[in-house]
């Protein structure tokens, strides 16, 4: 009999070439690049090129790739529709779910899984997403819908329909920024999920519904909503310490600490440090990185020792609000990035595709006589 994993730990599902983790040395690298190296140097467009690639673009290729992209920046006018008539109540994840798998009814072969056609669709999801998370979220504003500007980027276009002006440089390049830090890592649930669906030669479509269903749980990219929270509870730097301590006592969970993986401190949450930190000071947000670097000093000084450390979720969420994001805008901002390292794992599952099928180990009972409904 196979030894039961719980929750699959340290279980070798899938072969990848796109990202390499290396936990306790606190490693991130995207097809052997370091993320630091892609987070200051490279952009999202070329970072996503480099996930379905497996190398980096020329600059002709690169060109065209990003070309491709913004020509798919407008929602179908059926879907464009369906976002503006759901209950402005919903929740943005709920709605990006379904209007990814809506994508699939306005696709004349939806089913077409061959390498062209699923990176097509990779590409009109990718590009589409953004306009559906920021049409929802001017409807629910009471707000006239933007139009995508094709000469904008992915980061800057999104930013704009969202906010109806076009962001600062910085305010760009450090939305871009995130999105190169989330873009891929390893064998995520999220990521997981994906590759489980088109296993069995599914969509694209249903793969990467089920992947952005798996990333809002508050286990998995739900939690740098979490951080905020926790943030907004602490009414100053000075009560940081006794909120923390009080939270340490009753064993809550402190949110944006800890990881699956890393027993260093997250890669990404090294880059998204410097970054909170320079937003807060351009946007006047000191306190909130103060109150955030405050609780990571309690924690080094309290858990690092168990190998408890930030995670990326833990200054992504300043930055986030730094930008201007609402607080339910933050596990969709995840799922835009993610929607690259998703797509790329469907790619490179369709590659020699075999399904998955793992086994349960059966704890119930044996040969139970059963019972007449009149004698139970």
């Amino acid at each position: 009999m196979s030894e039961f994993v719980k929750g699959l730990e340290g279980i070798v599902a899938a072969q990848t070439e796109m990202s390499y983790i290396n936990g306790e040395k606190g490693v991130l690298e995207y097809v052997g690049i370091p993320i630091g190296e892609l987070s200051a140097h490279s952009t999202f467009e070329e970072t996503v090129f480099l996930l379905w690639n497996r190398r980096l673009p020329t600059k002709g290729e690169l060109a065209e790739f990003t070309g491709n992209l913004r020509d798919r920046y407008s929602m179908p006018d059926g879907i464009a529709s369906r976002v503006t008539s759901v209950p402005k109540t919903a929740e943005p994840m709920h709605v990006l779910r379904t209007m990814i798998s809506a994508l699939g009814m306005h696709d004349t072969d939806p089913n077409a899984n061959d390498a062209d056609n699923a990176r097509a669709k990779c590409l009109n999801i990718l590009g589409q997403a953004p306009a559906m998370v920021a049409a929802f979220d001017r409807h629910r504003r009471g707000l006239p819908v933007i139009e995508p500007d094709t000469s904008l980027t992915f980061a800057e276009n999104f930013l704009y329909m969202l906010n109806g002006e076009k962001p600062t440089e910085t305010m760009a390049r450090a939305f871009d920024i995130c999105m190169i830090l989330h873009a891929d890592h390893g064998l995520n649930n999220s990521t997981f999920a994906a590759r489980v669906v088109i296993s069995t030669l599914s969509d694209v479509y249903s793969a990467l519904t089920a992947a952005v269903g798996s990333l809002r749980g508050p286990l998995h990219g739900g939690a740098n909503e979490g951080v905020m929270k926790m943030l907004n509870e602490v009414p100053s730097v000075d009560a940081v310490e006794d909120h923390v301590m009080g939270m340490l006592k009753r064993k809550d969970k402190i949110m944006g600490f800890g990881h699956r993986v890393y027993k260093a401190k997250d890669p990404r949450a090294k880059d998204l440090q410097g970054l909170a930190e320079q937003l807060a000071k351009d946007t006047g947000n000191e306190d909130l990185f103060a109150k955030s670097h405050a609780i990571e000093k309690i924690m080094e000084r309290e858990v690092a020792a168990k190998g408890i450390y930030p995670n990326v979720d833990f200054y992504s969420a300043t930055t986030y609000h730094c930008i201007g994001l609402q607080l339910d805008l933050f596990t969709p901002m995840f799922a835009l990035s993610r929607l690259a390292g998703w797509s790329g794992h469907i790619l490179e599952q369709l590659d020699g595709n075999r399904l998955f099928r793992p086994t349960a180990d059966y704890i119930g009972p044996h040969a139970v006589a059963y019972t007449p409904i009149e004698k139970r």
